[in-house]
């Protein structure tokens, strides 16, 4: 199981509040038979409405690990393709004032951090990543913070998010392989089991 200690990198400033998963992916995207392709789909008509503003088709944020937002990003319906979409264009950490739940929590399962900064802070992020888009932004969940350039600050997270994170155990799939053994040998005692042969 991987552990997600520390998340570095360039990030792309979307300081909005609001932003739901119907942006950040639209409904029509949601036909698909694998996650695959999603990422260059992700906010597709709010890029499309500002073609050359949008930060996502900026070309200073290009390669970008790291998104910051605003107040209840990720609201509206529960679709797991909102997470999806953003770690297939690259995003690996989330920094806003606050989330929506169902969108937090997918984001935790698949191994996205999604930590929360005071409006304060988070502007003067955003700030500091427009006059330098190459400015390297650490989330460290180890230690609670998040870092750039001389800055520090504190963010807020659940404590079993934030554990899920750091131990690895956010990946179910990774815990049922490591329980392998366990797991045969518990079959092998079941007599409902052992009458499938």
């Amino acid at each position: 199981m991987e552990k997600i200690e520390l998340i570095c990198g360039t990030a792309i400033p979307l300081l909005l509040d609001d932003i739901d998963t119907d942006r950040i992916i639209p409904a029509r995207y949601l036909r698909c038979v694998t996650f695959e392709g999603l990422g260059e789909h992700v906010f597709k008509d709010d890029r499309k409405q500002h073609p050359t503003t949008h930060p996502f088709d900026d070309s200073r944020f290009h390669g970008a690990s790291i998104l910051v937002s605003g107040r209840n990003f990720g609201c509206g319906s529960s679709r797991e393709h909102a997470p999806q979409a953003l770690i297939r264009f690259g995003i690996k950490a989330c920094v806003a004032e606050s989330f929506g739940e169902i969108f937090f929590g997918n984001c935790t399962s698949l191994g996205v951090a999604c930590v929360c900064l005071s409006r304060e802070s988070l502007e003067k992020l955003a700030a500091a990543i427009e006059r330098k888009p190459q400015l390297e932004v650490t989330v460290d969940l180890v230690a609670g913070m998040v870092r750039y350039g001389d800055t520090s600050a504190p963010f807020k997270m659940p404590a079993g998010a934030r554990k899920a994170l750091v131990t690895g155990e956010y990946d179910f799939l990774g815990q049922l392989l490591a329980a392998e053994s366990e797991i045969r040998e518990t079959a092998s005692k079941l007599p409902y089991v052992l009458n499938f042969a």
